[in-house]
């Protein structure tokens, strides 16, 4: 990730020794940070009262999402003992994004397509709700395309002139064919070549709930339940699905719900 919010080591008052209780977090506190932290292993872990995995070695995730504007409160229990504390979070100003041109079906499906689009929406969040303890997560990303960025998480979109919901990716322009590789290991939850909205979409699973999807791909390279490495080719970029010209849009979750920015996990420079 770009930037360290913060590390605290702490030794508190009721006699716990240094070396039994820290607490580490990385990460940018703005809407849309993925903090990857790390607390004594044999701690128990709160983030706003919800319970965290944690691994063998002491970390745990959490995120901000786009809308989010309250801090998270941090609950670490050791040895009898509760410590809290805060993580504050930023508002950021999302720019406004207006993109004309797409097929009037892409923008406003017919009714004969409903069905199909739930159907599709049901695999992605089930793809995004595999559940593994593979630690790829703790990997410094890498950008998985080459080109230029057209498009930012949290944008309001304006299509064919009609607002519609925010932009939870990240956009990379290039010409189709250009290769897509994997920006962390990981393991394939999905791989298909024609959704309705997003056309060829790979979803690879990096551990402790984090995911991450790849849309519009001209080509899809991997198959699930494959295991890859990182920078490992698994795709082509493409305009399928709802684009108006070929780009990989990058997106980054936690499970199911929580929309993370991709940009905020790689470096500034390709």
């Amino acid at each position: 990730m770009k930037s360290v919010l913060f590390v605290c080591f702490c030794c508190f008052s009721w006699g716990l020794q240094a070396s039994e209780y820290f607490l580490k977090l990385k990460g940018q506190p703005v809407q849309g940070a993925l903090i990857v932290a790390q607390t004594n292993p044999k701690a128990e872990v709160f983030v706003d009262n919800t319970k965290m995995a944690v691994t063998n070695d002491g970390y745990f995730i959490f995120g901000f999402g786009r809308f989010d504007d309250k801090d998270k409160v941090l609950s670490i229990i050791h040895q009898g003992y509760t410590y809290k504390t805060t993580v504050p979070v930023k508002a950021r100003d999302f720019p406004t994004e207006r993109i004309d041109g797409l097929p009037a079906n892409k923008v406003n499906p017919p009714a004969e397509r409903l069905a199909r689009i739930a159907r599709e929406q049901k695999k992605v969040k089930a793809a995004r709700g595999v559940w593994s303890e593979q630690k790829a997560f703790l990997e410094q990303f890498i950008w998985p395309a080459e080109g230029r960025v057209s498009g930012v998480y949290g944008s309001r979109r304006i299509l064919n002139g009609e607002p519609k919901r925010p932009h939870y990716g990240m956009d990379i322009a290039n010409v189709t064919g250009s290769p897509v590789i994997a920006p962390a290991s990981g393991v394939v939850t999905m791989s298909v070549e024609d959704h309705y909205y997003t056309g060829g979409t790979i979803i690879i699973d990096h551990g402790y709930g984090l995911n991450s999807t790849y849309l519009h791909l001209s080509q899809v390279n991997v198959t699930e339940g494959q295991v890859l490495e990182q920078g490992q080719k698994i795709g082509e970029i493409g305009a399928t699905g709802r684009a108006t010209g070929p780009h990989l849009d990058w997106r980054i979750n936690i499970g199911t719900s929580l929309r993370l920015d991709p940009q905020l996990i790689i470096p500034d420079q390709q």
